[in-house]
């Protein structure tokens, strides 16, 4: 799996999950930095409270550390399915 494809997918996870119910198109922005973000931590954990942290500087709405958490996990295991693939 190219890098392309793995961001491709990690955006499309980031899309379905729409956490304020704006639709998928609402956040570009945070999306990009949640995919940098992505290959700056490998902790669930850490990659969670970073993703609280974009998207509350963006929409000034604290999303529940556990629903960051769970598209947290997913993201990572998209990057480490594909680093298997390398």
């Amino acid at each position: 799996m190219q890098i392309q494809d793995v961001h491709r997918e990690m955006k499309i996870a980031l899309q379905n999950w729409d956490p304020f119910g704006w639709g998928e198109e609402a956040y570009d922005t945070e999306i990009a930095d949640v995919i940098m973000a992505v290959h700056d931590f490998n902790e669930p954990g850490k990659l969670a409270e970073e993703i609280q942290r974009i998207y509350e500087f963006s929409f000034e709405q604290m999303i529940e550390l556990q629903a960051c958490l769970k598209i947290a996990t997913e993201l990572l295991v998209i990057k480490n399915r594909a680093s298997c693939s390398f």
